[in-house]
């Protein structure tokens, strides 16, 4: 049929060739700009987002290592300066843990130049905190003398009670006893008057009393000018001379740390105005070793920290009348020259705010 009429137009259709093989297709229509063809590749993905930088925590991070990089930066200069570095240094090893603080946070807000400096920071203040000797070569000849020793600050008189009971327990032959006022020289004298004889004292009350007991005749008392008492005196022990200094400048409070370092200085001048022979310097120095100025008596008088060479130098010794703070810093110390350590232990006082030193020595001849 050539022509078909369509029921509802009334018009003629072209006639239609349904012969597959006569049927020429439609060319398809090109694509348009920017259209993807159903054949060609999908688009790349997406990079994954990266974590987000944490700019809270790396502030956090740079403040926290503020601290131990300047104090551990003082120590590695042999400088006490001003405050706050005095009162922070007695606090030295405890600021690994800001330092390390400040690592993680570094690490965790991927900042790599923060990370790198927060690790030579802690690096910086764990090499700090190791325990201080000076370097000088010790020689030893035979030992003459087994002489036990307790440094002791009794704050204001009011460990005295406990005092006595350590001196009877222990039976040391010297006692270097800080802050002891009348009432505790009169009860120590009186009670140790066979045992401990012979005494070199500065009289007054509060923290200007200091006395040094001793079972060995004392002679060539001196004191030290300082605000708390600092007397000295030279014991013979075993025939030889013994220079004895109770040592007790006032503390780097704010406001006097250049008093604390004058009175630490005068120390220092001491010493060092002898030096060969045995010498003992004991008692609350109000500074630990990582203070400049305390290493710089050791230094000026070739001298030992008992403590150190016991392996017991980071002992803290106050504050240990419990809250707000515990104990962390060993301020009370026992130098030696030309004596060797057998033992060295610290104990409890109440009523004070020290931990006592208990020095166990072995004076030597010379070699």
């Amino acid at each position: 049929m050539d022509r078909v009429q369509t029921a509802e137009h009334g018009e003629t259709a072209e006639p239609v060739n349904s012969s597959p093989a006569e049927a020429t297709p439609e060319p398809s229509p090109e694509p348009s700009p920017g259209s993807a063809s159903a054949s060609a590749p999908g688009p790349a993905p997406e990079p994954p987002p990266l974590r987000p930088r944490h700019p809270v925590m790396a502030w956090a991070a740079g403040l926290l290592m503020v601290v131990p990089a300047l104090i551990s930066a003082c120590r590695a200069l042999d400088t006490d300066a001003m405050t706050p570095v005095p009162q922070l240094l007695a606090a030295l090893p405890w600021l690994t843990v800001p330092a390390a603080l400040a690592l993680l946070l570094a690490a965790v807000a991927r900042r790599r130049a923060l990370t790198f400096v927060t690790v030579l920071v802690l690096g910086a203040t764990a090499w700090s905190t190791v325990p201080y000797m000076p370097q000088t070569v010790i020689s030893y000849g035979l030992p003459l003398a087994r002489v036990k020793v307790i440094a002791a600050n009794v704050e204001f008189g009011e460990g005295t009670g406990s005092l006595t009971e350590v001196v009877r327990r222990e039976r040391p032959q010297l006692v270097f006893v800080s802050e002891c006022d009348r009432a505790c020289r009169s009860a120590l004298t009186g009670t140790f008057a066979a045992e401990l004889p012979h005494y070199a004292s500065v009289e007054g009350e509060g923290s200007v009393g200091s006395i040094l007991l001793s079972s060995y005749p004392l002679r060539d008392w001196r004191m030290i000018p300082a605000a708390m008492g600092m007397p000295g005196a030279t014991a013979e022990i075993a025939g030889v001379p013994v220079r004895l200094q109770l040592a007790h400048p006032l503390p780097p409070v704010p406001g006097q740390v250049s008093l604390w370092k004058r009175e630490l200085g005068r120390v220092e001048d001491t010493v060092a105005a002898q030096r060969t022979g045995p010498m003992l310097v004991a008692g609350d120095f109000n500074a630990s070793q990582d203070h400049a100025a305390f290493r710089a008596i050791l230094a000026a008088g070739g001298l030992q920290d008992a403590a150190r060479r016991a392996d017991r130098s980071r002992t803290p010794t106050w504050p240990v009348e419990g809250p707000p703070l515990p104990p962390f810093v060993q301020i009370d110390h026992v130098l030696v020259r030309d004596f060797s350590v057998r033992e060295v232990r610290f104990l409890d006082l109440p009523g004070s705010d020290h931990r006592a030193v208990l020095a166990d020595l072995d004076l030597r001849g010379p070699r």
